[in-house]
């Protein structure tokens, strides 16, 4: 009998030999983790058995490379992986805990009910406090703030975040607030920004969060950037990253010039409306974007060469200028997520 598939979908690896990073399609079983040069290889590339083996999350030795975690096996040998965003990194790595636990007890893998409740301070999951945090509605607000010269978009200061705790009563006072907000400063769901903060957070303050005005945070997947005295093109190319990110992930992409199929990572923007895709492997400069005001999107059901497809997940962008771009999902429920949020964009965003 097979092992069950627990998860599944693209993630980055770090190569054992040449130590190049390439996204790889990913599976999680219950007693290990397959990973896939594609995800139509009915071999896969490597084996990563769980048995024994130890998860460290957040990953922090490598830099400016975010939402990485690491999987050490009985061996002592050393995995990489690195998701496209916080919530997909989280997901992983909860179920790779479980399934190690599941291991180590002789039971099967189930899955529970994900409600949540946060009890502080007796009892915190970091996880569903960040959510709260981000809600568009009653969360942190991101703001436009200016120091030393410099413009800090899709930002918040630290007292704002304290104030934030202490007002929806999830902390008693505001040294039990810091205490939180240096807890998720260090698992990677608050970021600094600025040298004030970023002091702090290498240790050079007594506490690595400051409930300080002058002090600056923002969240790791918020499109936070960081401009100086820019240029009137700076400040145009910049406004494609001002609006709100609304879903991303990655999916494959086929090159308009060659016809090949990449895994590129994909980020939905609106207001303005816009998606950007990247190389998944790094690089924070998008290799592109799509200007999606009054765009088309549709499910195709063969590839652009004419060839029936059943299985292809394909859907296709037609832009305003009339540029074609197709794209290919991992299952039919993500195409349709795609699609419904990409409608959405596009009518709504300018």
């Amino acid at each position: 009998m097979e092992p069950k598939r627990i998860r599944e979908g693209y993630l980055v690896k770090k190569g054992s030999v040449f130590s190049s990073w390439k996204p790889m399609w990913v599976v999680l079983l219950e007693d290990g983790i397959e990973f896939y040069k594609k995800k139509s290889d009915n071999s896969p590339k490597g084996m990563i058995p769980l048995k024994g083996s130890t998860l460290t999350s957040p990953c922090q030795d490598f830099g400016k490379r975010m939402f990485v975690f690491k999987i050490t096996t009985t061996k002592q040998q050393d995995h990489f992986f690195q998701a496209a965003y916080l919530e997909e990194r989280d997901a992983w790595v909860r179920d790779i805990k479980k399934a190690i636990k599941c291991i180590e007890g002789g039971q099967k893998f189930a899955r529970k009910s994900t409600r949540r409740s946060i009890r502080l301070p007796e009892t915190i999951d970091l996880g569903a406090l960040y959510l709260s945090m981000k809600a568009t509605d009653k969360g942190i607000k991101e703001q436009i703030l200016e120091k030393d010269k410099k413009v800090f978009n899709h930002c918040f200061t630290g007292s704002e975040v304290i104030d934030w705790l202490v007002s929806n009563k999830l902390v008693r006072n505001r040294q039990e607030g810091l205490m939180i907000s240096a807890s998720l400063l260090s698992e990677g769901y608050l970021q600094p920004a600025g040298d004030l903060s970023k002091d702090a957070a290498d240790g050079i303050a007594e506490n690595p969060f400051l409930d300080n005005p002058e002090a600056f945070y923002y969240f790791p997947d918020s499109g936070f950037f960081c401009e100086e005295n820019s240029s009137d093109e700076d400040v145009i190319l910049r406004e494609e990253f001002r609006g709100v990110i609304i879903k991303q992930g990655c999916l494959l992409k086929q090159g308009h010039r060659r016809k090949n199929w990449k895994v590129r990572k994909f980020i939905l923007r609106e207001d303005p409306a816009y998606l950007h895709y990247y190389d998944p492997a790094g690089g924070e400069d998008p290799l592109g974007a799509v200007h999606l005001r009054g765009c088309v999107v549709t499910s195709v059901e063969s590839n652009p060469d004419g060839k029936k497809s059943d299985e292809e997940n394909l859907f296709e962008i037609i832009t305003a200028d009339e540029v074609h771009y197709y794209l290919q999902a991992a299952t039919p429920k993500e195409r349709t997520e795609w699609i419904k949020a990409i409608q959405t964009v596009s009518r709504t965003g300018k």
